[in-house]
């Protein structure tokens, strides 16, 4: 891993086994004019902001492109490689002469507490063709064409994915002609000639998206402020990955999937989850050594400090639910090559700055794997008080210290809201963990109970920081719509209490 500065190799430096804190926001909550969260000026300020505090990481979801037909949610991405074109700076390219003052005049009425998808893409992508073509118009830099040619690996098809879509709007790239579906070599150097304008323009898009997340991850590596990342376990069926990589895929002749993921009944729903993401040809995937895992975790490594690997127990054991299946619980169980696997990624990266998602239905492999390769784990005190089970891992006396504690991650309700619909009885049973019982419980409560956990890292939300109600609660994985939008008002963001966070990790001893 290379280290920009000397605070960012002191803070990477045992940054699972020192104490620290750290806070959880995503890009595209932050406030901005342009009616969604970008990598301009409020991505700075919270890290001067997040470092005053002494906190040792901001930590981010998925920078993936998005898209309205699988809710906007970063984990059902297009692309694992790509960047999110709509979190573009637009400000940073109007000081560099790319658009005109009058191309960032949104309108006012876009929503400061919400991300209007629908309103925001069109009006960002407008302005994004016209910096691209500018750029073009005045000649690509040198750092174009060694950015285009390092990503290569991925960036020619994504962009040619892209284009193809774009042709084919109403279909699913397994009812593309045979020769674009299968990707033969004639049809793909036609689609290049013919579409090359349009391929050029999204690889534009990606250089916007890199050299500005780039510039951001520097600043805050320089300040000592460590970056983390997220990766979904699976990529969507509808995504360059599947399209150019069929074989380390469960696809049948046609290309469509045989079997799809999903997880049997857990604390997110009491029923099933259904992801219907492609699962992996683990045989497949042997054969080549797990090139395509090496490459994407090499990507992520560039771009992250430390990366969360979201379901970790689907790389010991995964569910899989035979396609076209209305639900995942006639699914089963399969194994994966778990230390082969892992021994071929800590070959390529021996740092491995990775975080094991190891929440919901976790058994003794999960754990013994999670052990073995020393990975830190989560511990999410929402889960700790709905039963009596002593040896609850998410109680707090049972807290170890290789580990990341939280009161809820994205995928819970906020705090407040998680309080608001606790019960009588899991009231009771935080109230015995609390100074002054039941009538103490409050998200301030909560926080210093992180705070002060065995856990070497606490991470606490932005959401929580405010004490905002269930109304900030960025997704509810029981739901496959109306998440992922919300965002801080300029009065919010401005309202987060950083003394009380500077003074809260300095008493726990976490001030980086």
């Amino acid at each position: 891993m290379e280290f920009k500065s000397e605070k960012h190799a002191q803070a990477l430096k045992n940054w699972d086994k020192n104490r620290g804190a750290g806070v959880l926001l995503h890009v595209s909550s932050l406030p901005s004019k342009f009616g969604i969260g970008d990598l301009g000026p409020a991505g700075y300020d919270l890290a001067d902001k997040l470092v005053d505090a002494g906190q040792a990481i901001w930590q981010i979801l998925p920078l993936n492109p998005t898209n309205a037909g699988a809710g906007e949610s970063p984990y059902f991405s297009s692309s694992a490689f790509a960047g999110n074109p709509l979190l573009v700076d637009l400000v940073a390219l109007q000081q560099e002469g790319l658009l005109d003052a009058s191309d960032l005049d949104f309108p006012n009425d876009l929503l400061a507490e919400d991300i209007e998808f629908a309103r925001v893409r069109p009006l960002k992508l407008a302005a994004l063709r016209k910096a691209a073509k500018n750029l073009v118009a005045k000649g690509l830099p040198k750092d174009f064409t060694e950015f285009t040619n390092t990503q290569a690996y991925w960036l020619d098809d994504y962009a040619r994915f892209n284009e193809l879509e774009r042709m084919y709007p109403e279909q699913s790239w397994c009812d593309w002609p045979e020769a674009l579906r299968d990707r033969h070599a004639n049809a793909m150097a036609e689609v290049d000639a013919q579409q090359a304008d349009a391929i050029l323009e999204t690889k534009v898009f990606q250089y916007f998206f890199f050299r500005q997340w780039e510039a951001l991850k520097a600043y805050c590596n320089e300040k000592g402020l460590l970056v983390f990342g997220d990766m979904p376990i699976y990529v969507s069926y509808d995504s360059s990955d599947v399209w150019a990589n069929p074989d380390i895929f469960k696809l049948d002749d046609s290309k469509r999937p045989t079997m799809v993921s999903g997880v049997p009944p857990d604390y997110f729903s009491e029923t099933d989850q259904l992801w219907n993401n492609p699962v992996y040809n683990w045989p497949a995937l042997q054969k080549t050594n797990y090139d395509w895992w090496v490459k994407r975790m090499g990507a992520l490594f560039e771009r992250f400090d430390i990366v969360r690997i979201d379901h970790f127990r689907g790389l010991v054991q995964f569910w899989e639910v035979p396609a076209g299946s209305e639900n995942a619980i006639n699914g089963s169980w399969q194994d994966v090559p778990t230390r082969e696997f892992f021994d071929v990624l800590k070959a390529a990266y021996p740092e491995f700055p990775v975080v094991a998602e190891d929440l919901g239905i976790i058994t003794p492999d999960v754990v013994e794997i999670k052990d073995d390769y020393a990975l830190p784990g989560m511990l999410v005190l929402h889960f700790a008080f709905g039963d009596d089970t002593e040896d609850n891992p998410y109680k707090p006396h049972n807290h170890g210290e290789l580990a990341l504690v939280y009161l809820g991650t994205h995928d819970n309700d906020t705090t407040e809201g998680w309080i608001a619909e606790a019960d009588h009885d899991m009231r009771r049973r935080l109230g015995y963990y609390l100074e002054g019982g039941e009538s103490n419980i409050s998200t301030d409560s909560m926080m210093n109970m992180a705070m002060s956990s065995k856990a070497n890292l606490a991470i606490l939300t932005a959401q929580d920081l405010l004490k905002l109600p269930t109304r900030a609660r960025i997704n509810n994985p029981a739901t496959p719509w109306d998440n992922w939008s919300w965002r801080l008002t300029q009065a919010e963001y401005d309202a987060i209490p950083w003394e009380w966070l500077k003074s809260a990790t300095e008493a726990s001893g976490r001030s980086r």
